[in-house]
């Protein structure tokens, strides 16, 4: 069933951090694999990682870009609060510090999707190779909080995650007031780039400054 099983912990422990980034995993993947993708190539940064695993390595069984059924929405919205509890649980043991949400593929669209649904919004979303969940006449939730700094990525020929799909979910962005920034890759594979690293990196040395993202590391 998808949902939360457990989490990684990386870096340093949640009260002696000064950012919080929760990073999710993408469809048949771990938190292991997120920490050798992209954890291990982040600078050393004052930072707590949780990294969630899915039950059955899915977040939820369909593609972001098939039509959104009732199994769907239900495996979404177990996904979803899951997130939603383990997010509240690390903010209450970090204190007042930042959190950011981050992911890649399936786990940048369900960061984007916890964005949209008007639960307590994290202070900044990454979302590498994202898009929404569902098609554009599927009812869906549109509750972002205005001006929440989103960096939102995909490449031209990334064979999960559509550039229509991608540009649907950053003019559904724009349009509900997001700070954003979209970086579309040519001929990159499905994966995390250097750029994207470097973004990630810059965002997260921002928030434990005490500043708000930047986001403004070279393509």
């Amino acid at each position: 069933m998808p949902g939360i099983a457990d989490h990684l912990l990386l870096g340093l422990p949640p009260a002696a951090a000064k950012v919080v980034c929760v990073f999710l995993h993408g469809r048949n993947q771990s938190p292991e694999e997120m920490n050798a993708a992209v954890i291990r190539r982040l600078s050393d940064l004052p930072v707590c990682f949780v990294l969630p695993r899915a039950g059955e390595a899915n977040w939820y069984s369909a593609r972001a870009i098939d039509a959104l059924t009732s199994a769907t929405r239900e495996e979404l919205g177990q996904s979803l609060a899951d997130l939603e509890r383990l997010i509240a649980a690390f903010r209450s043991a970090a204190g007042d510090v930042p959190l950011l949400l981050a992911g890649f593929s399936q786990g940048a669209c369900l960061s984007l999707e916890h964005a949209f649904s008007g639960r307590a919004a994290p202070d900044a979303v990454v979302a590498f190779t994202g898009c929404r969940v569902g098609l554009s006449g599927c009812e869906r939730a549109a509750d972002l909080t205005a001006g929440l700094p989103v960096y939102l990525s995909g490449g031209s020929d990334d064979p999960w995650i559509p550039v229509a799909a991608f540009a649907e979910a950053a003019m559904e962005l724009g349009r509900c007031g997001a700070a954003l920034r979209a970086d579309l890759f040519h001929d990159r594979a499905h994966e995390v780039s250097e750029p994207e690293i470097a973004m990630l990196d810059g965002i997260l040395m921002d928030l434990s400054a005490g500043q708000r993202p930047r986001m403004e590391a070279a393509r």
